[in-house]
């Protein structure tokens, strides 16, 4: 196991402090699980799904009468 030293504002690290206090465990704990958390193979893909929930919920209307058509398309793609 290796240590890590960060160095954060002081409101951060009390903010980090009550947050694991409240989940009955250490600051070095909730450290290690973020960290953890980003070398789970799933990590991203929940990272993404997120952000593409955050992004369809920021979405309050969709036209669809500016498409392009069939040829567009594929010539666009040609490029």
């Amino acid at each position: 196991m290796k240590n890590v030293t960060v160095t954060v504002p002081a409101d951060v690290y009390r903010q980090a402090r009550i947050r694991a206090a409240e989940s009955g465990t250490s600051v070095s704990a909730l450290v290690a699980n973020y960290l953890r958390s980003l070398s789970e193979p799933d990590a991203e893909f929940r990272r993404l799904a997120d952000l593409q929930n955050r992004v369809i919920a920021e979405i309050h209307s969709f036209s669809a009468s500016n498409h392009l058509d069939r040829e567009a398309v594929h010539e666009r793609a040609v490029r």
